[in-house]
């Protein structure tokens, strides 16, 4: 586990830009048991990948994308452990990845970005990414 006073600034990168975080299983649950509508949840970490490429892609295609999905969430690796379990459990049959991007459809996993398609590449690749699959689901 993290300290929290480490963690804090990667958690408001995310946060400051509208993403509910979850701290618990109960948080999870409640944000991803009901199947209507897009959820996107963004498995976040202290990772370089998380730093330079995840976190600001995800907030790029956010801002720049014409549809987005009705809810964003996210739960930190390292820190939440529990909530992040709970999470994974929602993105099986993909193993623990961190850090992870996965976008819901009513209830459906439909799209999951794995660490291996986050490193390697700039953070203008994974928004645009993001923003093919925002519009292929998000209507």
């Amino acid at each position: 586990m993290y300290p929290e006073h480490l963690v804090a600034p990667m958690i408001a990168d995310l946060t400051s830009a509208g993403v509910k975080e979850l701290k618990t299983p109960e948080d999870v649950e409640k944000a991803l048991s009901t199947s209507s509508g897009t959820k996107l949840v963004v498995v976040n970490s202290v990772c370089g990948c998380a730093a330079g490429s995840a976190r600001p892609g995800v907030k790029m295609a956010l801002k720049e994308s014409e549809v987005t999905p009705d809810e964003i969430y996210t739960v930190f690796a390292g820190v939440d452990k529990e909530a992040v379990s709970k999470a994974r459990e929602y993105f099986m049959p993909y193993p623990p990845s961190s850090p992870s991007i996965a976008l819901f459809k009513n209830g459906e996993l439909v799209h999951f970005v794995e660490r291996h398609h986050i490193e390697g590449r700039n953070a203008q690749m994974i928004a645009q990414h993001l923003k093919q699959v925002f519009e292929e689901f998000c209507d």
